[in-house]
Parts: structure tokens; sequence; C-alpha cells
């Protein structure tokens, strides 16, 4: 456990004198996922966010972000994150570009047989609490999912977000309050009939704010630790979350 923190402060460190981007907890496409970094591993994350118009709102993302299993038991398990999120403009949230995460569950059959995953946690914990860039999203979730024959995994869950943010306060154009509270539903499947490489996935995050979106994509293995996600997020709001982006994740496990 000792080894673990010292790690965390030190990625912490680093990525505070960097200038990368932003990574969020073990998710499927954009939702969290109930799955967890194992004890002693790390992940890294290092995702882009590319608007597939440059007519209207929002911002190309680059993403960057350390992920580490802290629990050593097999039925309770945790991992901890710290993220570093921007967007090029050298303004507003991007001052503000440290974020953090967390997240406790148990897998599948736990708990008793054909119990389902389970998973609770916090992510976009951000730094600033006040002034016209606020960044502390502070979204709490819960989910449960469970993996079917021949059909794949089924998630669903909810959220909650702090209001103290931008991306949940007030729309810019219409004035109305934007939702911080919604359902999460993900449906993913390992394509073993093509290839145990090769995962699909389909994700959806409800509610008028600048997070909500539905998204979808594929990824492929190309070693036990290395793979790359390919997808597309779909934004409920425009006016917050922006045009829609294409998304490339590359993600890579340690050991």
């Amino acid at each position: 456990m000792k080894n673990v923190f010292k790690a965390v402060v030190t990625v912490a460190l680093t990525l505070a004198a960097s200038t990368a981007a932003f990574a969020t907890p073990s998710t499927q496409i954009w939702i969290p996922s109930t799955d967890i970094q194992g004890f002693g591993t790390a992940h890294l994350g290092i995702d882009n966010y590319t608007r597939t118009s440059s007519k209207g709102g929002g911002l190309n993302t680059y993403d960057l972000g350390l992920t580490f299993g802290v629990l050593p038991w097999e039925k309770l398990q945790a991992e901890v994150g710290i993220d570093y999120m921007e967007s090029g403009s050298n303004a507003g949230t991007d001052k503000h570009p440290i974020y953090f995460n967390a997240k406790l569950g148990t897998p599948e059959d736990s708990l008793f047989k054909y119990s389902p995953a389970i998973a609770v946690g916090v992510y976009n914990a951000g730094t600033k609490t006040g002034g016209p860039a606020k960044t502390a999203q502070n979204i709490t979730y819960g989910l449960l999912a469970r993996t079917l024959p021949v059909i794949g995994r089924i998630s669903a869950g909810g959220y909650h977000a702090a209001q103290s943010s931008v991306a949940f306060s007030v729309d810019p154009v219409t004035g109305s309050k934007l939702d911080n509270n919604g359902c999460l539903l993900s449906w993913d499947r390992t394509m073993s009939e093509i290839s145990d490489k090769l995962w699909v996935g389909v994700d959806y995050m409800s509610g008028d704010n600048a997070n909500g979106a539905f998204s979808f994509g594929a990824s492929w293995a190309f070693s036990k630790n290395v793979s790359v996600i390919f997808g597309y997020d779909i934004y409920n709001n425009v006016n917050t979350g922006g045009k829609n982006t294409f998304t490339t994740q590359l993600d890579i496990n340690f050991p």
C-alpha cells in the first residue's frame, strides 16, 4: 500500500507539471463501467475527442490520465485516479485542469450466484469551486452490470453532479437550468465469433447538461495490455456539450 501511495503522489506531481489532457475511471466509451483496475496495476489512458464540425460550440479535447488498483481483495475492489484535461484554449477551465476519481465495487457472482457487478464512485472531481470557470463537477454514480449468454453485458445506474460546476449549472444560450441528475446505460460485448481481440459497446448518459451523450464504438486489443477504442459521441445539448466528437482512446495497463 505504501508503494501504491508513493506512485500516486509521484504521478500527481508529474502530471501537474505537464501539458497533456484528461482521463476518467475505468469506462465503457463515455460513461463509467463496473470494471475496476486490479490491485497493484496501473492504467494509462491517452484519449482524443475531435469535433466533427468546425462550426458551432466546443473545442477538441486531448486527454491523459492514470488509474491505480488499490485493494488486494477479490470480492471488494477499488481504484483511484488523477486526471489532466485540456482543450487548448489556455483559458477558463483549462486553467484548472486537475481532476480526481475513485471507484469501489464488487465483480459479478461475488455476493451470490448470478449476483450483478456493483460499482459506486466519483469522477471529474475538479479543484475550482468558485468563479466563472468552476470545474468541481463531482459526479457521483452507482452502477449494476450483468453479463448474459450470447447477448453480452448490460449495465444500468444513475448519477448526481454538483451544480457548482459550469457543466451542470445554466445553459449559456437559453439561460435555463441544466440537469444535474440522470441515468447511465450501456451494452458491451467481446465479439469472440470474429476475434477475442474485438470489443464493441454502446453507452448513454442522460441529462440536459454538458456531459449528457450517446456514444458507440469498437476496440481492438493489440496485446494483453494494449488496446485502442474508436468511437463517436453525440451530445444531448449542443450549447453545453458542443458539436459531436470522434474519439480515439489508447489504453495501456501495467504490468
